[in-house]
């Protein structure tokens, strides 16, 4: 691909490969090695001391690895971009590198249940402050930054009450500061959304979900400034997580990019259609949705997503049980956890995903006992729809 200027679709298939280095072969070839040889002493030694570009070891790289990391940072408008075994090995991995006993990270206070273990049971073992903020409001981030602060961690859309965070309104307080404004864009993938666009300095996905696509692989990436990054890879993955990915998960990530525009598109537009039907359903009490007019942060969605995506929270009328019981009343739909898979999967957060979090926690981190997360797939939306209406029936 010689066009500088090529869109994001084109460069998903195309960035960073050229068929014709390696005997015409339509997709990459993958390195089923886990260690490379050298001509001679010197060769390696000069490797080592990282004289010379010559591969060492796949713990720390592939060029398969190379080529996927490339393309993710093209997409995302990265300098570069570290793969990982899982999304929690690339933030893990990031966080490790970016503090040390005495500094500070400030939260947005609605995180991934594990995101959330990993701050609260894991780096706060090891004398760093975790400080929770509602960052929905940047003027909280104002009274609550200092000269501790390394790290500014966010998700937005927020897994799994989807809150919206102003990515721009938090790189504004954090750019003068050492403080890293890190962003979990998982939910949006670089299609519908950019981050570093916005001033984030780092951005973290879980590669398991939207960018695979096919539930078939877990896998992670951080895409951010060379330097970092070179940090995360030789300290914070080397040495501290071991969290690597594998070639296999190499090539289905490549496979699912290539087609990442397209299953974003119908995803979005099937969620769409399913938050109006559910907003009108008279036994569901609020949908959560960026791309309803009347949820709360539909017009900062309108600013920095291209779409509104393919994730809906939800409550039903009722109670706790109420809840499990439109659940377990389903047919098509399948009860999993993981999203942004083909299939349309539905999960209740306080008893699945975020069942790391005390009664008390799951209270204060705004996420509701009666809260519904649904993942929209790929199916004929009529038949979603018509599954979520035979269950709702029946309460």
């Amino acid at each position: 691909m010689k066009n500088p200027n090529a869109k994001f679709q084109t460069r998903a298939i195309h960035f960073g490969y050229d068929a014709k280095e390696f005997h015409g072969s339509l997709n990459p070839p993958l390195y089923m090695t886990s260690t490379f040889a050298f001509d001679n002493v010197q060769q390696g030694s000069d490797a080592f001391e990282g004289e010379n570009s010559h591969y060492i070891y796949s713990r720390l790289g592939t060029p398969s690895q190379a080529l996927l990391e490339q393309r993710m940072a093209s997409l995302e408008g990265g300098e570069a971009a570290l793969a990982t075994a899982s999304g929690m090995g690339a933030i893990t991995s990031t966080l490790w590198s970016l503090v040390q006993p005495g500094d500070e990270v400030i939260a947005d206070i609605t995180l991934y249940g594990c995101t959330f273990s990993f701050l609260e049971h894991g780096l706060k073992k090891f004398g760093v402050q975790i400080t929770y903020c509602d960052l929905t409001k940047a003027e909280n981030l104002s009274k609550a930054i200092s000269d501790k602060t390394k790290v500014v961690f966010a998700e937005t859309p927020a897994n799994p009450n989807m809150r919206l965070i102003n990515i721009k309104a938090l790189a504004e307080i954090t750019k003068n500061t050492e403080a890293k404004l890190v962003i979990d864009n998982t939910y949006c993938t670089p299609y519908l959304q950019r981050p570093l666009e916005h001033g984030a300095d780092l951005v973290v996905h879980s590669a398991t979900k939207y960018l695979g696509g096919h539930g078939d692989l877990i896998a992670g990436f951080v895409i951010g400034d060379a330097e970092t990054l070179e940090t995360v890879r030789y300290f914070g993955l080397k040495d501290m997580t071991g969290a690597v990915i594998s070639a296999m998960d190499i090539s289905l990530i490549l496979r699912g990019l290539k087609t990442l525009h397209v299953r974003m598109d119908r995803h979005c537009e099937n969620a769409k259609k399913i938050a109006t039907y559910l907003h009108n359903h008279e036994k569901i009490s609020t949908v959560y949705f960026p791309g309803l007019p009347d949820f709360e942060y539909h017009d900062l969605a309108k600013s920095q997503m291209d779409q509104f995506g393919g994730m809906i929270a939800f409550e039903v009328k009722g109670d706790r049980q109420t809840g499990a019981q439109l659940i377990n009343q389903l047919e098509m739909i399948l009860c999993a956890v993981s999203l942004g898979d083909t299939e349309t999967l539905i999960q209740h957060p306080a008893s699945m995903t975020h069942s790391t979090y005390s009664e008390e926690e799951l209270e204060a981190h705004l996420i509701s006992p009666t809260l519904i997360r649904l993942s929209v797939g790929l199916e004929d939306v009529g038949d979603i729809i018509a599954d979520l209406e035979q269950s709702l029936a029946k309460l």
